[in-house]
């Protein structure tokens, strides 16, 4: 065993550590009421740095994890390394950028949604149900926070997108290493 064999993993779990250890100091946060950026608003935010390292971190390591394993499908490939490049940008136009961090923070989730979506077009059984019943979960997640703002954070639709997600990455970026 390489590490190279556990980088889809630690890519994955690296900006997830680092948003809960942020959540953890920040003595403030709350999952209902705020967006998981309001972690990483260089001015409000005594957690700001930590934040938004691990969101720079975690998308440099996914995107990096997405070139190097050429023996995952290009398309699944270009998606998660553009996802990882989009989530490096969560990290380094946080809220005070205003609107540019609205529009790089929905490019992430549109495109780790278009993930699924791929998944479940290329997938059947039970895989094909869990990404369909992510991509569902997700779209319902958020579109009740931004028609009806429940919740009015945006914490919850962000966690659900990343969390539906997250299993079928693995799927992907792990299984040529179960058949070897």
């Amino acid at each position: 065993m390489n590490i190279r064999q556990f980088t889809p993993i630690i890519a994955l779990a690296t900006p997830l550590v680092f948003i809960l250890l942020a959540i953890g100091l920040s003595g403030w946060f709350n999952i209902v009421d705020n967006a998981l950026s309001d972690l990483g608003h260089a001015t409000k935010s005594n957690v700001a740095v930590l934040f938004n390292l691990g969101l720079v971190l975690g998308g440099f390591l996914l995107y990096s994890t997405a070139l190097m394993d050429s023996r995952v499908e290009t398309v699944y490939r270009a998606i998660m390394a553009f996802a990882g490049f989009s989530l490096a940008l969560v990290g380094v136009f946080d809220e005070v950028y205003g609107r540019t961090h609205f529009i790089v923070s929905m490019i992430f989730f549109i495109t780790i949604l278009s993930f699924l979506i791929y998944y479940s077009s290329k997938t059947d059984g039970w895989r094909r149900n869990g990404a369909l019943a992510g991509i569902v979960a997700s779209v319902v997640a958020w579109a009740l926070h931004f028609t009806i703002k429940t919740p009015p954070g945006a914490a919850i639709p962000e966690l659900v997108s990343i969390f539906s997600v997250a299993p079928f990455y693995i799927d992907v970026f792990t299984e040529g290493f179960k058949r070897r």
